[in-house]
């Protein structure tokens, strides 16, 4: 019996005449409706003609959660009074209720995508709703993409409707081709805001990890909420294991149910969710009840203020969920689900003066996720750069490129990036395409490692890929009936494969495990090294305490996160395997080569074998290629330094002379800095290098001679060279006193004062005036000046005073001026 009083209580009622002449009018639509007005639910009954009083028409409705799928589907059938599956449907990854006279169907976004992928025209279908597309899921943005296409290409009378209660709805309207944007109003009940943070500071979320403070807050101000206030208590987590912890720290409440509720709960959980009982409840949920669920009863919101979402470390080769805090848009869907029913509160578990730092809505999943599975999709549509597809945010270059490179490697992609026949099928598995690898290449055995893989496993399981297979295979949870149930599809889905022939090990040996985990990551192939492991990609990974992988000489990692304040990765998840199965699983990365270079102070050459960046084995190489060895002699005068060169004291002279003329007059004169000299270095250093063949070889070149290379002789001016920056200049003693040209700004000369009596202006070299040291006759610094005229004026009379007493057989006269100059004593002037 069709529910007439619950249908006209939705308030989206009064928006749908001017969606039906948006979508009449231009084909596609935006529309902007607040949470509990019928969005999800009455829109897509409305446009497929139900319960009567219109066209009729078929409707796919895509929600980005298989929890929400079914959902939509069970209301929608309640309103309409009749079974899931008659008149509106759904369609979740290894689960279908859809019967023959069905004008509704709800899908995840996955789904649509492989429907679109072997159906282009989408036949049959009227309307696609995209419903929560605020959220920004990859495949929801993917979809739209490839709708818009179909649209254009195909099927120009195919309507489209994005929709959702916060959204960049103008965004999405230019995305449609600036799409009508419809906007319904709602019958919003008040949510009263509780300001509610710890009383201490906590730290941070990093990577999955949640400090336990924060944790245990949130669990004391749910308490907090059902002692002030009515109703249920919808409290939001980041993911399963922050719920499970709350649910252990609430214990046991007295009356009240506790329920976990997430992507993964089983199916009773959830129908008893959006089934209002007799008992009080407090749920505890992930974000999936943020949108597209109405849970009954609900007064109350506890938000954490934090969300999990996929982020991708390029640098280490890992991919996995990160903990963050949750934006703007997104606590206002939260605390909207206070309000649905009746006037409500949200406790939220932060400070007003956060939330205003917050981001305005949740980061595209395309701009932070792993976009293998996007870029496969992108080429089977026929666009592998995605340079075409109407997207809101396009892909980011390096991502691609990385994508780019895992379908490369696991054949779905040619060299022009074009899907490959094997590209296609992987596509066609609902799966990574790492896992649709291990899939095929096990000929479908491979199947329950792969659904392992495919969804995280309780973390009590432990991190040994072989003891958590054992431990699903025994499970009675709800955890293992999903892997079963998974574990079906794919084999259903893998067909008729080669079995496992090839394969180093039998499909039921212990290192079976370990080979299917190979065979989706085998970058992540890994040999101990020095208490850690060393990844083929090139990163380090650490066991956990305890782990029974420890002692393995061999493993592969398979989930890794990277701890806070660490630079290796943790090992969430990983299996034994021998270098076999390394070797086969791992294979375009094995590498044999000659090496050439420098490493501890010297030559090296070996023909050493690689799998990535591991070294499986090394040999010397003899007559290595002489431009390898040049190559390898360069880098280490480039890591050690010029001074590897024998540098005599002439050839370090020459050097500081040619440094200060280039400072002074600058061209022709060469500029003999270090960078300059690595630069120039088939000018100044051949043949000598060309001949060398190891360190000890440098340290016979002789760097004045080959520096002289340098002079500008075609100009001419190499021979000023001792004009402009002579070695040594002759002083009034007749002397020929050596220039320190150490400092290119100002040459010194050091020289014994007696020696520069009667000189009455500073010696110069290419114009400069030296700086002169004058040296008492025990040679230590007298005075410095490069005025001699005024020092012999102003400053002389007080060294003589100082230093007459002291060096008594030395002159000392009256007009140092007009004296005559002297190396000698005064007994050897009188002699």
């Amino acid at each position: 019996m069709i529910r007439h009083d619950a249908l006209e209580a939705l308030p989206v009622r009064g928006a749908l005449p001017a969606l039906e002449d948006a979508l009449a009018g231009h084909g596609a639509a935006v529309l902007v409706a607040p949470p509990g007005t019928g969005k999800t639910t009455l829109v897509p009954l409305a446009l497929a003609g139900l319960p009567g009083g219109g066209p009729a028409r078929r409707v796919v409705v895509a929600e980005p959660r298989r929890i929400a799928a079914r959902a939509a589907a069970r209301r929608m059938a309640w309103l309409l009074g009749k079974r899931v599956g008659e008149s509106v449907g759904y369609t979740v990854r290894g689960e279908r209720v859809v019967g023959r006279r069905a004008r509704v169907e709800v899908v995840t976004t996955g789904v649509l995508l492989q429907r679109l992928q072997r159906d282009q025209e989408l036949a049959g279908v009227d309307v696609v709703v995209l419903d929560e597309c605020h959220e920004r899921h990859l495949d929801a943005d993917t979809a739209a993409a490839f709708l818009w296409d179909v649209r254009q290409a195909l099927r120009p009378e195919l309507r489209l409707l994005a929709a959702s209660a916060t959204t960049d709805a103008q965004g999405w309207a230019r995305l449609l081709g600036d799409a009508p944007v419809v906007a319904a109003e709602g019958v919003a009940h008040p949510v009263e805001v509780v300001w509610a943070p710890p009383a201490r500071p906590v730290r941070p979320p990093h990577g999955v990890r949640v400090d336990p403070a924060l944790l245990a807050h949130v669990a004391s101000v749910v308490r907090r909420a059902l002692a002030e206030r009515s109703g249920d208590v919808l409290c939001f987590l980041p993911g399963v294991g922050e719920i499970a912890r709350v649910a252990a720290q609430l214990g046991d409440l007295g009356g009240v149910t506790v329920l976990q509720v997430h992507g993964r709960a089983p199916a009773a959980v959830q129908d008893a969710v959006l089934t209002r009982g007799t008992e009080r409840r407090v749920v505890l949920a992930t974000s999936v009840a943020e949108s597209s669920l109405t849970v009954p009863g609900v007064r109350v919101v506890v938000d954490s203020g934090l969300a999990r979402e996929p982020r991708v470390d390029h640098a280490r080769g890992l991919s996995a969920l990160a903990t963050v805090r949750a934006s703007r848009a997104s606590g206002r869907q939260r605390a909207g689900r206070a309000g649905r029913e009746a006037p409500g509160t949200v406790y939220r578990c932060w400070t007003e003066a956060e939330d205003a730092r917050l981001p305005g809505f949740p980061a595209p999943e395309i701009k932070v996720a792993d976009l293998t599975a996007f870029a496969l999709q992108a080429a089977c549509w026929g666009d592998p750069q995605a340079s075409g597809l109407a997207l809101l945010d396009p892909p980011p270059a390096g991502a691609m490129a990385a994508a780019r490179s895992v379908l490369s490697a696991v054949g779905a992609v040619d060299g022009a990036g074009r899907v490959t026949e094997r590209g296609a099928r992987l596509a066609r598995l609902g799966l990574h395409p790492r896992l649709g690898r291990a899939l095929l290449d096990t000929g479908g055995e491979g199947a329950d490692v792969v659904a392992l893989l495919s969804e995280e496993a309780p973390r009590e399981y432990g991190d040994d890929l072989g003891g958590v297979l054992r431990a699903a295979r025994r499970g009675s949870d709800a955890y293992g009936a999903r892997w079963r149930a998974e574990v079906r599809r794919l084999r259903a889905v893998a067909g008729e494969g080669s079995g496992s022939a090839g394969l180093p090990v039998a499909a039921d040996g212990d290192r079976f495990p370990g080979l299917v985990a190979a065979l989706a990551f085998p970058e992540r192939v890994a040999r101990a090294d020095g208490g850690s492991y060393l990844m083929a990609s090139g990163t380090r990974a650490e066991l956990a305490e305890g782990s029974p992988l420890h002692g393995a000489p061999w493993i592969v990692v398979a989930v890794a996160d990277r701890p806070a304040g660490r630079g290796h990765a943790r090992v969430r998840l990983g299996a034994v395997i021998d270098e076999d199965v390394a070797r086969f699983a791992a294979g375009a990365l094995l590498d044999e080569r000659k090496e050439v270079r420098w490493a501890d102070g010297d030559v090296v050459a070996r023909r050493v074998t690689r799998l990535g960046t591991i070294e499986l084995a090394a040999r010397p190489l003899r007559d290595a290629d002489p431009a390898l060895v040049r190559g390898a002699l360069l880098e280490g005068l480039r890591r050690e330094g010029l001074g590897l060169l024998r540098w005599s004291a002439e050839a370090v002279g020459l050097r500081q002379r040619l440094a200060f003329l280039r400072l002074r007059l600058g061209e022709p004169w060469p500029d003999v800095g270090d960078e300059a000299l690595h630069a120039r270095v088939d000018e100044w250093l051949e043949p000598e290098l060309g001949r060398a063949r190891r360190r000890a070889d440098l340290g016979r070149i002789d760097a004045g001679a080959a520096l002289g290379r340098l002079l500008p002789w075609a100009s001419g001016e190499a021979g000023r060279l001792d004009e402009l920056a002579p070695e040594r200049i002759t002083v009034p003693s007749g002397s020929r006193i050596r220039v320190d040209y150490t400092d290119p700004e100002r040459p010194v000369l050091a020289v014994k004062l007696q020696e520069m009596f009667g000189l009455q202006e500073s010696p110069r070299v290419a114009g400069v005036p030296l700086l002169v040291h004058l040296l008492s006759p025990a040679g230590r610094p007298a005075a410095v000046t490069a005025d001699l005229a005024s020092f012999w004026r102003d400053g002389y009379q007080g060294v003589r005073a100082e230093l007459r007493g002291r060096y008594p057989k030395h002159p000392w006269p009256q007009d140092p001026a007009g004296a005559e100059p002297t190396r000698h004593t005064r007994a050897r002037l009188r002699r």
